[in-house]
C-alpha cells in the first residue's frame, strides 16, 4: 500500500461532513465473572514511572477550518531504520485525530525543557491551541514546526492500526532535523514534568 492509500485507509470511515471521534470501543479482556487483571489506577500509577519525552503532532488544515491541528503527545516512539519509521498513539475518541487522519501527513515536534506551557495548551481540547504560537511550514507536509523545540520530525501516513481503545499510527519520514543549538528535552515523570540532570 502506497502513501495515498495508507492515507486513504486512515480516513475511511470519514464523509465529507463535520469531524468525529469514533467510538469508544466495548472492550473486554475478562468474562463478566472474572476479576478485572489490572485496576485502571493501578495501570496509571505504576506505568508513570517510565520517564518519556513530550511531542506536539500538528498537521496542517485539511478540512477548511481555517487552522492546522494539533495535540500535545506523549506516547511517540521511532519505530524502524529501514525504511525511516515512527509511531504516536492518539486515543479513538480524539477529535483532532480525524483531521490529522485527513490531511494524511503530520510533524512530530519534540519539546524543549522550557516548553511545559505550550505543551499544557495543546493538551486542551476545543480551544484555539495555535493562538499567539510561533511556527512555520516544515519543508514536506506543510505541517506547523513549532520554534523553539528540541527537534522536529516531518511524516506521511504510513498505517494505522487499532490497540484497544487507542489507534497506532506509523509515519514514513520524508525529512527531520534539530535546532541549530543543542537543547534538552521536556520529560513526563509521575504525572509531572521533568528535565535531564546534568
Amino acid at each position: 500500500m502506497g502513501h495515498a492509500g495508507a492515507a486513504a485507509f486512515a480516513v475511511r470511515y470519514l464523509g465529507p461532513g463535520p469531524v468525529e471521534a469514533l467510538p469508544r470501543p466495548e472492550l473486554r479482556c475478562v468474562r463478566e465473572d472474572e476479576r478485572a487483571p489490572v485496576p485502571q489506577a493501578e495501570f496509571r500509577r505504576v506505568l508513570g514511572n517510565f520517564a518519556s519525552g513530550v511531542a506536539v503532532i500538528t498537521a496542517p488544515d485539511a478540512d477548511g477550518s481555517g487552522s492546522p491541528a494539533g495535540f500535545a503527545c506523549q506516547s511517540f516512539s521511532s519505530l524502524s531504520l529501514e525504511p525511516p519509521l515512527v509511531c504516536f498513539m492518539v486515543g479513538r475518541t480524539s477529535t483532532t485525530w480525524p483531521r490529522i487522519a485527513r490531511a494524511g501527513v503530520f510533524c512530530v515536534n519534540v519539546l524543549s525543557a522550557g516548553q511545559s506551557d505550550l505543551c499544557r495548551a495543546f493538551a486542551v481540547s476545543g480551544a484555539d491551541k495555535f493562538a499567539g504560537v510561533a511556527y512555520d511550514a516544515a519543508p514536506v507536509s506543510g505541517s506547523p514546526r513549532l520554534t523553539g523545540t528540541a527537534a522536529w520530525i516531518d511524516c506521511t501516513v504510513h498505517a494505522v492500526h487499532t490497540g484497544g481503545d487507542h489507534l497506532i499510527v506509523v509515519g514514513r519520514v520524508d525529512t527531520l532535523g534539530t535546532t541549530e543549538e543543542p537543547t534538552e528535552p521536556l520529560l513526563f515523570h509521575r504525572g509531572r514534568f521533568a528535565r535531564v540532570s546534568p
